[in-house]
């Protein structure tokens, strides 16, 4: 493409210069269409549809069916989904605090970790907080049957995003089937974490959280900036909630939303053609390839 426009009058450094801007200014306009949109089949609810306070109401507030909740040092803010899930799309708008936020975590994620303590199971989206000069990170994280017992076994995939989650809302979505786990940020899949044992795939009912706490032993450079109150309040604004799946009520012949148009609920190859973008440019950790990591203990690598 970049070569239709350096004409014979051109020198050849202006047209590598050229095209390199091109291809730049490409890669900024974020990834490659996925081609389908798993939310676009799934109906929004207001937050009182589907969630209650877990912890810190006076850090809460519900305005037209969207959320607000912030963290100071008195307290940060929870909440939790009505009804337990066996399987099932959860989704949500969030928009992030701006400036100085180290130590500070904004999270949506799965967890059985009240009915199972000690031995439970959680997938996250966790926005890690950091410093002005930094862009966040978002992680992604797979624990299955136990992580407060003193094994504590992460599957953390870390990236940065192709945009600036303080500027507008986004959505960010867990697609959890019983096959695979699949993060989506505005419906482009970014990971895909697939069962291939019993051992290393979540499978007992989980509720949906959401919380902003103080984690500043770990979460910024793992713990080199803590969070500074200074900067209080840490706000987590969320709209646009999505919950579609089988209940751990359901009968066993219900089946969650499909990842794809097929209904298969493998990606198509247009899909994994976006994930494998955003994980060529955006990608800054993942645990199967961190030498100082146990392998043996992650088998799935």
């Amino acid at each position: 493409m970049p070569s239709l426009f350096c004409l014979p009058f051109m020198a050849p450094v202006f047209c590598l210069l050229l095209a390199f801007f091109m291809i730049a200014s490409g890669n900024a306009q974020g990834p490659p269409s996925p081609g389908y949109s798993p939310s676009s089949r799934i109906s929004s609810v207001t937050f009182n549809q589907g969630f209650r306070n877990l912890w810190g109401p006076q850090h809460q507030r519900v305005d037209q069916g969207s959320l607000t909740i912030w963290l100071d040092k008195t307290s940060g803010s929870g909440f939790k989904s009505l009804e337990p899930y066996q399987s099932g799309y959860f989704g949500a708008a969030m928009k992030l605090q701006p400036g100085y936020t180290a130590g500070v975590i904004t999270s949506l994620y799965l967890s059985n970790n009240e009915d199972h303590p000690g031995n439970h199971d959680e997938i996250d989206i966790e926005f890690l907080g950091t410093t002005p000069d930094k862009p966040y990170t978002l992680q992604t994280n797979v624990y299955i049957r136990g992580t407060g017992d003193g094994n504590l076994i992460g599957r953390e995939m870390k990236f940065h995003l192709w945009f600036d989650p303080t500027k507008d809302y986004h959505n960010y979505a867990i697609l959890w089937t019983p096959s695979e786990i699949i993060f989506l940020v505005d419906d482009v899949p970014i990971r895909r974490y697939t069962r291939k044992s019993d051992a290393t795939f979540p499978t007992r009912p989980m509720w949906v959280y959401g919380s902003v706490w103080d984690a500043s032993s770990w979460a910024t450079e793992n713990g080199k900036y803590k969070a500074d109150y200074s900067y209080q309040p840490f706000v987590g604004r969320y709209t646009n909630f999505k919950i579609s799946g089988c209940t751990a009520n359901s009968p066993a012949s219900c089946r969650p939303p499909s990842a794809s148009p097929s209904g298969s609920g493998s990606l198509s190859r247009q899909q994994v053609s976006a994930m494998n973008w955003v994980q060529r440019n955006y990608l800054v950790y993942d645990y199967c390839h961190d030498p100082k990591r146990d392998h043996t203990q992650t088998p799935e690598c």
